[in-house]
């Protein structure tokens, strides 16, 4: 018998985690600050702190790059020492981790990998599609819908999904996703007022505005440097800049799920129209946004509760109900294998 499951949501930006003894979810930030190259300095949440704030002989790295592991020696030196802090994985356990669909099965292959052969001696590692993971976490009934479309708001993708009678219909992932409307802000501050802002206050930008409020003239005031003098100093942003500067990205991603839509076949897209656009994601919390998705779209949208952990509450549904179980797959399962 396993010693414990656990359920994994490995994001470009955090690490979200459901262990089944303890009954609880955790999250932390997915970033490692390496000393001199090689030396490993901090991880998680204290490294992701000295992100744009370190001196030049730390590099903080981020692992996971559009929704994939970039870095896999680094992910796996991470997950271990993320689990230092009273966290630690009962070795001989089982794993069940979202993977999002539209990457390779290499990409894939490479979550599964990263726990198989990591230090925590798993029992047995299952995955699961990410939007699949998304729907259940939503308490939709994924096995009998008709047809639901998710679209998951990452920090560094956007991941579209067509599911009906508990399978994917269509999927695509866009390289879309909280990291680029953040450098978005940068570069239009920048190029606007000759003032360079950093991404962390970027990303406190579009947080506070979001993309619809009733005051068009909002203004915060953030630090930043001028780049006429070089001087260190702090300026006013108004919320229209914030909001030109998210036009672009977010048009191509409402472009990207009305292409779907129409590419998806028609009862499933009929069903769609009569269940809805569920939004998840980390960024799905951005004010307005389920506002301008249903305005753009035509279609009634409606957003998680807690869409940052939407998935890894679907993974612990998931590990709790041996119906929903069927939902994970091993990768070294012939059934699998066949199937792709």
């Amino acid at each position: 018998m396993a010693r414990n499951v656990y359920g994994l949501d490995l994001g470009s930006y955090e690490i979200k985690v459901y262990d089944k003894k303890k009954d609880t979810i955790w999250k932390e930030k997915d970033v490692i600050a390496l000393k001199d190259v090689r030396e490993i300095f901090a991880v998680g949440d204290d490294a992701y702190e000295m992100y744009e704030k370190a001196p030049s002989n730390i590099e903080v790295v981020f692992p996971m790059k559009e929704g994939v592991i970039a870095h896999f020696n680094n992910m796996q030196f991470l997950l271990q020492n993320l689990l230092k802090k009273g966290r630690q994985f009962a070795r001989g356990s089982e794993y069940v981790i979202a993977v999002p669909t539209d990457v390779t099965e290499v990409q894939k292959k490479a979550f599964f990998d990263l726990v198989i052969h990591s230090t925590a001696k798993a029992k047995e590692v299952n995955i699961v599609e990410r939007s699949i993971a998304d729907a259940v976490g939503l308490n939709l009934d994924v096995k009998n819908t008709k047809g639901v479309f998710i679209v998951n708001f990452g920090g560094d993708t956007t991941e579209l999904s067509v599911i009906a009678g508990g399978g994917m219909v269509m999927n695509r992932l866009l390289k879309i996703g909280g990291s680029t409307f953040d450098q978005s802000v940068v570069n239009l501050v920048r190029h606007s007022h000759d003032f360079l802002i950093g991404i962390h206050t970027a990303e406190v930008l579009r947080k506070s505005f979001g993309i619809f409020t009733s005051d068009a003239e909002s203004m915060l005031t953030v630090a930043g440097r001028d780049l006429i003098t070089g001087v260190p100093m702090r300026k006013a942003i108004s919320i229209s800049l914030v909001r030109a500067a998210m036009k672009d990205p977010l048009l191509e991603c409402v472009r990207a799920i009305n292409s779907l839509l129409d590419r998806t076949p028609p009862e499933v897209r009929k069903a769609i129209h009569e269940n809805g656009i569920f939004l998840t994601g980390g960024v799905a919390n951005t004010a307005g946004l389920e506002t301008y998705v249903e305005e753009m779209v035509g279609i009634t949208t409606r957003t998680a509760l807690e869409p940052d952990i939407c998935a890894v509450s679907g993974l612990k549904k998931i590990i709790q109900s041996k119906d929903l179980r069927k939902l994970a797959y091993s990768m070294l399962d012939e059934n699998y294998r066949w199937m792709r």
